[in-house]
């Protein structure tokens, strides 16, 4: 369950940062780095060293480019031995930068519709799709171009693994423990609701990096997460 279990390093300083991981020790070996992180906190320099400690690291930086941009970038984080970078899902997009994974560890993973999105958001961004519809979309383009799995709410989770069968990943942020705020979540559910219905990475972030105790947090989430039965496809 610890694979599964992706902690969002969503912090402004490098400093910070390596407390979070220090403070949860072998309770978490996957360390997501955003854009807070890695434009303020030095964090492609952060994930680098992350991996050379046997880390597993996730950049995500939500590529979106012309072709050959996004294909030589994703080469780039290829060689760093990262786990994971998120693209726009766009089949232009994901087609470069899965022809710049491929031979490399790196899964590619496509960006649906934010969990901070819902349908009134998708139509304000000029789709005529409902959310649901621009993901189903997505997913079927991301199986397509064979990238390596999706990020999608856990909401459309179980419609998603329909699509894209059995061994892609999918990758869902928005998650939060039982009692927990939403924030700026719109689409969110616990971590066993989510597992469950198909998902097969959490992200998680402020509910344990902002906890007085982040390896009290993230243990009693991985324990959660446990109870579920589920394994990674």
């Amino acid at each position: 369950m610890a694979g599964q279990l992706i902690v969002g390093l969503d912090v402004s300083t490098r400093a910070r940062a390596e407390e979070i991981v220090s403070a949860l020790g072998d309770a978490v070996s996957h360390y997501k780095i955003g854009y807070q992180c890695f434009y303020g906190a030095d964090g492609f320099a952060l994930g680098k060293a992350l991996i050379a400690a046997g880390k597993k690291v996730f950049f995500d930086l939500k590529l979106l480019d012309i072709d050959n941009t996004v294909e030589k970038g994703v080469a780039a984080i290829a060689e760093t031995g990262a786990a994971m970078l998120t693209v726009h899902a766009y089949p232009k997009c994901m087609r470069a930068a899965a022809k710049a994974a491929a031979g490399s560890e790196l899964c590619v993973l496509g960006v649906t519709v934010l969990t901070s999105m819902d349908d009134a958001d998708v139509r304000d961004a000029g789709y005529e799709r409902d959310t649901a519809g621009l993901v189903a979309l997505r997913a079927q383009q991301a199986r397509e171009e064979g990238i390596g799995g999706i990020i999608a709410s856990s909401h459309e989770a179980e419609m998603v693994r329909t699509i894209l069968g059995p061994k892609m990943a999918i990758v869902t942020p928005g998650i939060r423990p039982a009692g927990s705020a939403s924030g700026d979540q719109k689409r969110v559910m616990t971590p066993a609701e989510a597992l469950a219905v198909g998902a097969t990475h959490l992200v998680i972030a402020r509910p344990i990096v902002e906890a007085p105790d982040p390896q009290a947090a993230a243990r009693a989430i991985l324990a959660e997460m446990a109870g579920t039965g589920t394994r990674l496809a």
